[in-house]
């Protein structure tokens, strides 16, 4: 049924930012189209008749009761299932919020027992208001990625330069310099994107928005590899702080890695506050553990006058040059991943949603610049290198602390913020699908919120891409850091020139302060984009750059289909013209009164006259697949009702107003869902029908839009079989389907 919609009005408001919104997938209808409705249903009216006819031959009375209110009803702790009262005060049996029925077996009852002791209960549509973060939540969970790139950028950086032997090691402060401004340039520059898009302000909203359609594809495409990645390389990491520990682990770790991101798939699905929580502690802790060994480290170096202890000794494998430079450069320069983060998700603070994500967002990069630059001066004055069997924070944290509790904790806490660090990438990942999904640029069931009020979709798939990724690459940090600059650097590169443009039209008030800031930070990641593809293309950067152009061929076909689909679906009176002339005028034969026939519920009828008739007909929107189920079910001569099933109070009363303009020609019923769900509450309310007049022969029909090729069935909702299975079970109801062919 749902996917009889599309987004109307092309892209989008750039401004609303991917605001969580359980009516995304019920999108309105335009003007254009509202005329046409109105035209529809003159003409219905020419052909049927007095629609009070079609009223008062309904042999059921259609207003069931409704869902519990949000203020009415808590879901018990490990129940999922949310009554709707029915006439008599019998509610039929429960039905899952989730969309999927019940399951009848020992296995499926304890599978849901499971799912909500790892999930919770269904979050209420209307505690999305609630499941916002404060300051202090939102720095650890949005600034993890960025903050615990400290534990492998510098090391990055100084794995190139010891190519170039104690020479090269001698370029290290004059980079870490850069890099740390860097920071700051781009950190500034977000914070106008923020200013700009109070609503939320990724690089696909700001590139798209201000660049064009295909600038903000290959924006999102940088952005997702980015996440993937981020997700890859932070656990990577984390998984190598732990063996440098406990060298006994390094055999083991591609199944430490998976393990945690089971974690993370767990975590992230129970929402964002509840992912926030979890991940807050480690993540100030490791901010402490730095930056007590930094503080401890300088200390010593006081000592010694802060002369630098020399290192040992390096055999050059390349000379020194610009090449090496600029390549150490770009790896170093993944210590800035994660800044964006806080500009995508500004939706999710507590209001003032902007204003708490630029606090945020200066918190984050002054931690940043301090942790980095403070990392790396101590390994300049301790004379440390890389290592193959231990990380440079462990070689420092083992100089400062020795082997007692300080250092363990260091170690505990740097591979708990790296395990953990992947969480912003399971906050952005999904909102950037949901964004591209809302666009028509991927499947609608992206636009679909969980149980737990999370894009449950986009968190799955990125667990899933990133496992691959992962284990692909067995877990090595240095073998995913050459795949890793490239995305993000060019997410940020578009998303600052996309900024320049935008001040330049709007010339508000300090727009040319604002257009410096943004160009100056395009600019220099501009910088590093190039020199990242360049110097790290043979090592892998080809695998992003490859993976960039299979999206956009993706994501642009995606929108070709949907295109094609709105098209066919859009109402234009001479579609609705032919299928009118089947309606009979004369109404629907009047069947036989509730008393004659009630309780005769076993399938036993062997004549036609036996056989009384209800058609429901769910509708998510009315277009010209709803239009024909109507038209076919009004020209069987039987009663009909029309059944839109809605997440919350406003669409349920936009929806009737369509009706209204269409004529009201057929009974509705309008079911709102509070919890999201469209299977569930359809397979409750035909059950109380059934139960109501279990005499009638229910016939479901369905508008079901039919793809031309098999790989386009992912892109639309698969409802009628699931109705299908769910009640199959149940006597004397039947499903069936208008196909309506694209």
């Amino acid at each position: 049924m749902a996917d009889t919609f599309r987004h109307q009005g092309g892209s989008g408001d750039a401004r609303d930012a991917g605001t969580p919104d359980p009516s995304a997938l019920l999108p309105g209808l335009d003007e254009e189209q509202l005329r046409v409705l109105r035209r529809v249903g003159r003409a219905w009216k020419r052909v049927s008749g007095d629609p009070g006819v079609w009223r008062r031959a309904l042999p059921v009375d259609p207003d069931l009761g409704r869902f519990p209110s949000p203020e009415e009803i808590v879901p018990a702790r490990f129940d999922r299932l949310v009554p709707i009262s029915a006439l008599g005060g019998q509610p039929p049996a429960g039905e899952t919020t989730a969309g999927a029925e019940a399951p009848p077996s020992r296995p499926g009852a304890v599978g849901h027992r499971v799912r909500r002791v790892v999930l919770g209960a269904p979050l209420k549509s209307t505690a999305i208001a609630h499941e916002r973060m404060r300051k202090l939540v939102a720095l650890p969970v949005l600034s993890a990625d960025a903050l615990s790139s400290v534990a492998y950028g510098p090391e990055a950086m100084l794995a190139i330069l010891v190519l170039g032997g104690t020479a090269g090691l001698g370029y290290s402060l004059p980079i870490a310099a850069t890099i740390a401004f860097l920071m700051l340039a781009v950190g500034v520059s977000y914070r106008q994107t923020i200013r700009a898009y109070p609503h939320g302000g990724g690089s696909y909203i700001v590139a798209g928005d201000n660049l064009g359609r295909v600038p903000g594809l290959i924006a999102a495409a940088g952005l997702m590899t980015d996440y993937i990645l981020t997700v890859a390389v932070s656990i990577a990491s984390g998984v190598a702080a732990i063996t440098s520990a406990a060298p006994s682990l390094a055999a083991a770790t591609v199944p430490i890695g998976v393990i945690v991101v089971a974690a993370l798939l767990a975590g992230n699905l129970r929402g964002i506050r509840q992912a926030g929580s979890l991940f807050a502690a480690p993540t100030y802790a490791f901010i402490l553990a730095v930056f007590a060994l930094v503080a401890v480290g300088l200390f010593d170096a006081a000592g010694h006058g802060f002369h630098p202890a020399a290192p040992p000794p390096l055999h050059a494998t390349e000379g020194v040059g610009v090449l090496l430079v600029m390549r150490a450069f770009a790896s170093g320069a993944t210590a800035m991943t994660g800044i964006e983060a806080i500009s995508n998700a500004v939706p999710a603070f507590e209001p003032v949603a902007w204003r708490n994500a630029r606090t945020t967002l200066t918190w984050m990069v002054g931690l940043l610049i301090a942790l980095f630059a403070g990392t790396v001066a101590l390994v300049h004055l301790d004379g440390v290198v890389p290592g193959a069997r231990e990380t440079v924070l462990s070689q420092l944290a083992h100089r400062s602390f020795g082997a007692g509790p300080m250092y363990i904790f260091t170690q505990a806490a740097t591979a708990a913020v790296l395990l953990l660090a992947a969480n912003t990438a399971y906050n952005d990942f999904p909102r950037v699908l949901f964004l591209l999904a809302r666009d028509d640029h991927a499947p609608r069931m992206f636009l679909r919120l969980g149980d737990r009020l999370a894009f449950s979709n986009g968190i799955i798939l990125l667990s899933v891409a990133a496992t691959v990724v992962y284990v692909a690459f067995s877990g090595e940090t240095a073998s995913l850091i050459p795949l890793y600059a490239v995305g993000v650097f060019l997410a940020f590169t578009l998303s600052q020139a996309g900024m320049v443009v935008h001040w330049w039209r709007l010339r508000d008030r300090h727009w040319r302060k604002s257009l410096f800031f943004n160009a100056t930070g395009g600019l220099l990641s501009a910088v590093v984009f190039i020199t990242a593809g360049i110097t790290k293309f043979t090592s892998g950067a080809w695998v992003a750059v490859l993976a960039v152009g299979l999206f956009i061929l993706v994501t642009m076909r995606i929108r070709h289909h949907y295109d094609t689909v709105g098209r066919a679906l859009r109402l234009h009176p001479c579609a609705i013209e032919l299928p009118m002339h089947t309606i009979p005028a004369r109404g629907p034969a009047l069947p036989t009164a509730p008393g004659n026939g009630a309780g005769k519920s076993a399938e036993t009828e062997e004549t036609p006259e036996e056989i009384h008739h209800l058609s429901v007909v769910p509708l998510a929107s009315l277009d010209l697949a709803g239009m024909r189920a109507l038209a076919y079910a009004a020209s069987l001569q039987q009663p009909v009702l029309a059944l839109h099933i809605s997440p919350g109070e406003d669409e349920a009363e936009r929806f009737r107003g369509y009706w209204s303009q269409w004529g009201d020609h057929l009974p509705l019923e309008v079911v709102v869902s509070p919890y999201r769900a469209i299977v569930a509450p359809l397979v409750n309310y035909i059950e109380a029908l059934h139960r109501q007049r279990p005499d009638l022969t229910l016939t479901v029909i369905l508008p079901e839009v039919v793809a031309r090729h098999w790989w386009h069935r992912a892109l639309h909702s698969r409802i009628a079989p699931r109705l299908r299975r769910t009640l199959r079970p149940l006597p004397k109801i039947v499903v069936t389907s208008v196909p309506f062919h694209v």
